[in-house]
C-alpha cells in the first residue's frame, strides 16, 4: 500500500516538539553538565542531563515538573549547584513559584538533589567561592517599594507611588523589590549572609581568584533608567564596604576575575550615553586600581555576540572568560554569526577561534583546564554543545536538535544584495528540496533595530517553510554584527533608510527568481513589528503583513516603553519635550500613515511587553 501523506506541520505539534539546551557547565575533568528546556502540559519544563568531553551516552540527572537551569559545577568537581523552579500550569491556584539553590554529589550515581536554600522571593543567580566550600547568590530582598498602605502576604497594597522610572522591566514586569548579594555554605542547614543592602541593584556576582572579593554589577544611581550607567563594584566575602572597581562615563558589566588575582576582565563601553552604534567591548584593569586597556579596540565589532535565532537562544555567559591568566575567551558578533574569539594581555588582535565562513550562531562558553565548552546552532539547527579546539567544533551533546527530525528543517543559504547604502546580507530559509523556483515569501524583520540574523534555527522559519513558503531574513542597515556605520546609518532615520533596505530585499528576490511578486507578506517582532507597520503605510505592493509587539505611535512610547526614556535619546528617534521633539518622533510613527494602509494587516501584542507595549 502506498504510504499515507505526512500531515502538515502544526504550530501546535511544533510548539510541542521543541526542546533547547538553555545553559551548560564543565568540570576539570571533563564532565558536562547541561539544562535541556522541553514542554511539559502547558507549561515549559528542564532537566539536567550528564556527558563527559570524551563524548560518553547523555543520561537525565534531573526529572519531574521542575525548571532546573544554570547548572554549575564546584571546583574541585564534587558537587553540581542549579536553581530549581518548580512547574504551575497556567490558571493553578497558589502563590507563584520561585527559584531556590539545589545541590546534586557528582559522586554517586544514585545521588537524589537537595535543597539548599529557602528564600521568599526565590534566587536569581549563583557562583561557587574558588574553595567550593560556599555559594555567592543573588536574590530579592526588603520591603516593596513604591508601596502605600501595609505589607501583608495575599493582601494587595492600597496604592502604589512610583517615584522612578525603573519600577518595571521585562524580565519581571513590576520590580517591586532590590535584588543583592548573598553568600551561603554549601552545607545542610546553612543560613545565607546578606552582604549588599540599599537602593541599588546587585547582579553577576564574580569571586576574586583567592576568594576574599566578590565583584557585581550595579547601576548605582538615584534613578538608573533615565540615565543609566552600569558600574562594577566589590565587597568583600566576609562582609564590608562595598567600592568601586570600575567607575567610568559609560557601561560595564560582566566582571571576572583573572586566575592570578591581577586582572579584571569585564565587557563595557567608556563614554557617557552611548548611541546604538558604540560597540561593547571586552576590557582589562589591573585589581589594585592600576592600567585599563580595551582589547578589543580597533574590531568594530561588539563582545556578546548579536546574532541571534530563537533555537539558538540560552542563559550562559557569552564571556568573557579566563582561558589562562593571559588568555580570554568572549563572544564576538560579526557578519550574521556570533564566533569564540580570544584575546591575549600582551597584546595584538582579539582573533576568532574558529573558521570566520563558519555558520554558526554561538550562545554561550565555559572554560575549565584550558578546556574550551561552546553552544551554538549550526546551519538552521537549534543549538548543541560543542567541544572546542584546534579550530573545529567536535559535538558534545545530540538531543539538543534531534527533535528536529521530527519536523522537518527548512535549507538555509546565505546571499548579499547591493542595496542603497551597501551590501546587505540575506539569510534565505526554503523549503527542502525546492532549488531557486518563485515561492510564495514573507520576508522577516528582527527586532531591536541593532538585532541580527543568524544561521540558527527559528520557529517560525520552520513552520512557514513546512506550508510552502520562503522565509527572507535580511540584516538591513541599523543591524549588528556589520560593524558601527551600518548601525549608525538608521540612526534617527526609521521608515527611512529600513524601509529602502526592505524593498531592495523585496525587488533582488523577484529579480532572482525566487519569489512570486503576487505573494509577498511581510513578518515582524518588536522594531521588526514597527517596521511591518511602517511598510504596509508607505507601499502597497505585498499581500500581507503580521506585526508583533509593534510601535506605531513613538510618541507614547517615548513613557510607555520602560526604557523608552533614554533609548529613544541613544536612538537619535527625539522626546516629547519640545514641539520639535514631538514632530520628529511622530515623523517615525506608523500611525501617521494609518489612512493609506490597504494590506491586510494582522496585529499580535503580547500583553506583559514592557518595551512596546499594548498601548502603542
Amino acid at each position: 500500500m502506498p504510504a499515507a501523506p505526512r500531515r502538515p506541520l502544526t504550530a501546535a505539534a511544533l510548539v510541542r516538539a521543541q526542546a533547547v539546551i538553555e545553559s551548560f557547565d564543565l568540570t576539570g575533568s571533563g564532565a558536562l553538565a547541561y539544562g535541556r528546556r522541553v514542554i511539559q502540559g502547558n507549561a515549559y519544563a528542564s532537566h539536567l542531563w550528564l556527558t563527559s568531553w570524551e563524548g560518553a551516552r547523555a543520561r537525565q540527572l534531573t526529572h519531574g515538573a521542575v525548571r532546573d537551569t544554570a547548572p554549575a559545577w564546584s571546583p574541585d568537581s564534587r558537587r553540581l549547584a542549579f536553581l530549581r523552579t518548580p512547574v504551575r500550569q497556567p490558571g493553578a491556584d497558589g502563590a507563584a513559584a520561585t527559584a531556590q539553590i539545589w545541590l546534586l554529589a557528582a559522586d554517586r550515581r544514585d545521588a537524589r538533589p537537595w535543597q539548599l536554600t529557602r528564600l521568599p522571593h526565590g534566587v536569581r543567580a549563583l557562583r561557587w567561592s574558588p574553595d567550593s566550600r560556599t555559594l555567592a547568590l543573588v536574590a530579592e530582598t526588603g520591603e516593596e517599594r513604591f508601596v502605600v498602605g501595609g505589607q501583608r502576604p495575599g493582601v494587595a497594597p492600597t496604592a502604589r507611588r512610583i517615584t522612578a522610572t525603573d519600577w518595571r522591566d521585562d524580565d519581571a514586569g513590576l520590580v517591586g523589590r532590590r535584588h543583592h548579594l548573598f553568600i551561603i555554605e554549601a552545607r545542610r542547614g546553612a543560613r545565607p549572609e546578606q552582604l549588599t543592602d540599599g537602593d541599588f541593584d546587585a547582579d553577576e556576582p564574580a569571586w576574586s581568584a583567592d576568594g576574599t572579593l566578590i565583584a557585581f554589577t550595579s547601576g548605582v544611581a538615584s534613578d538608573s533608567n533615565v540615565d543609566p550607567r552600569m558600574r562594577i563594584c566589590a565587597v568583600p566575602s566576609t562582609g564590608g564596604a562595598v567600592r568601586l572597581l570600575v567607575d567610568w562615563q559609560g557601561d560595564a558589566h560582566r566582571p571576572a576575575f583573572s586566575p592570578n588575582g591581577q586582572w579584571l576582565a569585564f565587557a563595557g563601553i567608556d563614554h557617557r550615553d552611548p548611541p546604538d552604534e558604540s560597540l561593547l567591548g571586552l576590557w582589562v584593569q589591573r585589581v589594585d586600581g592600576g592600567q585599563r586597556r580595551c582589547l578589543t579596540d580597533g574590531l568594530d565589532r561588539a563582545v556578546e555576540g548579536g546574532a541571534w535565532a530563537d533555537l539558538a537562544l540560552a542563559d550562559d555567559a557569552p564571556g568573557p572568560l579566563w582561558l589562562t591568566s593571559t588568555e580570554l575567551v568572549v563572544l564576538v558578533g560579526t557578519n550574521g554569526r556570533n564566533l569564540p574569539y580570544r584575546a591575549r594581555l600582551d597584546g595584538g588582535s582579539a582573533e576568532p577561534l574558529t573558521n570566520r565562513a563558519l555558520r554558526v550562531v554561538g550562545s554561550g562558553l565555559a572554560v575549565s583546564a584550558g578546556r574550551i565548552g561552546f553552544s551554538a546552532a549550526i546551519d538552521g539547527h537549534a543549538s548543541e554543545v560543542f567541544a572546542l579546539a584546534d579550530g573545529r567544533l567536535r559535538p558534545l551533546t545530540a538531543n539538543g536538535s534531534s527533535w528536529q527530525r521530527r519536523v522537518g528543517r527548512p535549507e538555509l543559504t546565505e546571499f548579499e544584495i547591493a542595496g542603497p547604502g551597501g551590501p546587505i546580507q540575506v539569510w534565505l530559509a526554503s523549503p527542502p528540496d525546492t532549488g531557486d523556483k518563485p515561492l510564495p515569501t514573507v520576508i522577516h524583520f528582527h527586532g531591536g533595530p541593532t538585532g541580527c540574523w543568524a544561521p540558527g534555527g527559528t520557529m517560525d522559519s520552520t513552520l512557514l517553510t513546512a506550508h510552502g513558503y520562503r522565509v527572507a531574513m535580511p540584516n538591513i542597515r541599523g543591524s549588528a554584527t556589520h560593524g558601527s556605520a551600518w548601525i549608525a546609518a538608521l540612526g534617527g532615520r526609521w521608515g527611512e533608510v529600513d524601509a529602502a533596505d526592505a524593498l531592495a530585499v523585496t525587488d533582488a528576490l523577484i529579480a532572482r527568481g525566487l519569489s512570486d511578486p503576487d505573494r509577498i507578506g511581510l513578518l515582524g517582532l518588536s522594531y521588526g513589528g514597527f517596521l511591518v507597520q511602517w511598510m504596509v503605510g508607505v507601499t502597497d505592493r505585498f499581500a500581507a503583513a503580521v506585526a508583533e509587539n509593534g510601535v506605531a505611535n513613538q510618541v507614547s512610547e517615548w513613557a510607555s516603553s520602560y526604557f523608552g526614556v533614554h533609548y529613544n535619546r541613544r536612538a537619535r528617534l527625539g522626546d516629547p519635550l519640545s514641539s520639535e521633539g514631538v514632530d520628529q518622533l511622530w515623523a517615525t510613527s506608523p500611525m501617521r500613515n494609518v489612512a493609506a494602509v490597504r494590506t491586510p494587516l494582522l496585529m499580535l501584542q503580547a500583553a506583559e511587553d514592557q518595551v512596546c507595549s499594548a498601548g502603542n
